[in-house]
């Protein structure tokens, strides 16, 4: 028995993605289901990339540093 399609093998996982994208949007900007404002997709999405760039920052100032004494080492 062949599986069931909703409209065609290709279109399915498509509609499935944007009926759940658009879901998350009607939940995000509904009054009655609303998050606060610090606490909505966009707010934590730029909290984390802020937080990811200033451990990245300090992981190189490290390396920056650990790299310089060697070079005083060794010369």
């Amino acid at each position: 028995m062949p599986t069931p399609v909703l409209l065609s093998r290709g279109l399915d996982p498509v509609l499935g993605i944007f009926t759940g994208c658009f879901a998350y949007y009607l939940h995000e900007t509904n009054p009655r289901t609303a998050a606060p404002p610090d606490k909505q997709l966009a707010a934590l999405v730029q909290w984390k990339w802020a937080k990811w760039k200033r451990e990245r920052e300090e992981k190189l100032n490290a390396l920056e540093r650990e790299a310089e004494a060697s070079s005083r080492v060794a010369g």
